[in-house]
């Protein structure tokens, strides 16, 4: 037995038996933690991503974009529906894995749902969300088969960062969309918005600069508390301008703070999607879904030091198992795609090396349910700064590519910059992969491209020219 440090300043026995209880039932002594270490990091886990109980509601209800809005989900009812898909699966992912793993729904993902499938592709929500349900059983099914790991290694691992990055962008300037900073009334496609000394855009500022600021300092829940102060201020400028810059709620002082969930989202979906949505984009969908796990939980063993010799992280199976039914799950309670959230990284630093934290997280999830009046206030230009720093995070990945290489660099950018230049995740992956396979094909190397990589590439071939023509 040897005594280490957590990092924490809690010296504990690493291979300590269990002891039973909780101890026993998640092997806290002997993964070298403590019951109240464990307790911490779900905390600190969860004050870490809980901005995405009012990040979600805001790209669903398509908050900011009044072309849109009528479209959109309600507000309230999505952060219902948020915190209950992530508190069920994030405590599944805790009792059956038995890892500090997080889940909730997936930045990117649920921008494909709104601004690919309902507003490019004119599917409802109901349909879209049935998309997320069928792709989601159909990952499950290559889990549980052994495919989804086997096609994971097929895919350049640069092109999987290239695919997060652009997702990074796209969500980027969706918030600053929100913010009503980018416009597109110009005279060229995307602009500066002509006014920018509204209270709105004000808050805003405040909003990203004291965001920026904690998360400079790392300090936990920065995110968080960047969007409860940006409200409370806009609430305060709205009540001293007798409610005249937020209409319908939003930025007032609400009736309640408390209420009972409203649950009427939840088993709103349909499959009445076959003839409206093409191969392709389902296909797409099924990519960005799949490939989005792998990287963030190899990465948190990894951080964990978990990881074996060949960099594999034992029991994986069991955490795909799970991140797949949350996919499904969250299809099916419209708060789309569930997955695992590298947030937990946060709860890892602080010790945490078992499902107790994740217990912890769910449990917290589903107490915040009762605080859906809270989010009608929420206004966008609160939430876009969480949005344009959800972005950086994802873009830090963007040095790790091997841009020396014309071969992976060029299919990467164009992965990257069509996300947000047209305003699709299909439309980026689908470059990336395409021109990938040409790329290789043309300067001599076919044989290094995986068979499988052929198909998707020809698959999206098609995809291209039938939009066209």
């Amino acid at each position: 037995m040897a005594d280490t440090d957590t990092g924490t300043g809690n010296v504990v026995r690493v291979g300590t038996p269990p002891t039973g209880g909780l101890d026993g039932f998640f092997k806290i002594s002997e993964r070298g933690s403590t019951v109240r270490i464990e307790i911490i990091a779900g905390i600190t886990t969860w004050l870490t991503m809980a901005y995405i109980l009012f990040v979600n509601p805001a790209i669903l209800g398509f908050a900011g974009v009044p072309d849109l809005e009528p479209l959109g989900l309600p507000f309230a009812q999505v952060l219902t529906v948020t915190a209950l898909v992530a508190g069920v699966m994030t405590i599944l992912m805790g009792v059956v894995a038995n890892y500090p793993f997080a889940l909730a729904a997936g930045l990117g993902l649920n921008a494909f749902v709104a601004f690919t499938l309902v507003a490019a592709n004119g599917l409802s929500f109901p349909q879209a969300m049935g998309v997320i349900v069928v792709e989601g059983i159909i990952i499950t099914v290559l889990v549980l088969t052994g495919v989804r790991e086997a096609v994971l290694n097929a895919i350049p691992m640069d092109l999987k960062r290239a695919i997060g990055i652009g997702i990074g962008a796209f969500i980027a300037l969706i918030g600053l969309v929100n913010a009503g900073v980018v416009v597109n009334t110009g005279p060229t496609p995307l602009g500066l918005a002509a006014e920018l000394t509204t209270w709105p855009i004000g808050i805003f500022v405040v909003g990203l600069a004291l965001s920026g600021a904690l998360v400079a300092r790392r300090v936990k829940g920065a995110l968080l508390i960047g969007i409860l102060v940006s409200t409370v201020l806009a609430v305060i400028v709205n009540e001293a301008k007798d409610l005249s810059i937020w209409g319908n709620g939003i930025a007032a002082i609400p009736d309640k703070v408390v209420d009972t969930p409203d649950f009427g989202l939840v088993g709103a979906f349909s499959f009445d999607f076959f003839s409206v949505l093409g191969t392709a984009t389902a296909l797409s969908v099924m990519l960005s879904d799949f490939f989005d796990t792998m990287g963030t939980v190899i990465g948190l063993g990894g951080e964990m030091k978990m990881l074996d010799s060949n960099g594999r992280l034992p029991g994986i199976k069991r955490v795909l198992l799970i991140d797949s039914i949350a996919a499904a799950g969250g299809g099916a309670a419209s708060a789309s795609s569930n997955t695992t959230y590298i947030e937990s990284a946060s709860g890892i630093s602080e010790g945490g090396r078992t499902g107790l934290v994740a217990v912890v997280v769910g449990v917290l999830f589903l107490l915040a349910m009762f605080f859906s009046p809270i989010a009608g206030v929420i206004p966008p230009e609160a939430t876009a700064p969480a949005l344009v720093l959800v972005g950086y995070f994802m873009m830090v990945l963007v040095k790790d590519i091997a841009w020396s290489d014309p071969g992976i660099g060029i299919p990467a950018l164009l992965t990257i910059v069509m996300m947000p230049f047209t305003y699709s995740i299909t439309n980026g992956v689908g470059a990336g992969f395409l021109s990938y396979v040409v790329i290789a094909v043309l300067r001599g190397r076919w044989r290094d491209v995986h068979p499988l990589l052929y198909v998707v590439a020809a698959i999206f071939a098609w995809y291209f020219v039938h939009g066209v023509v």
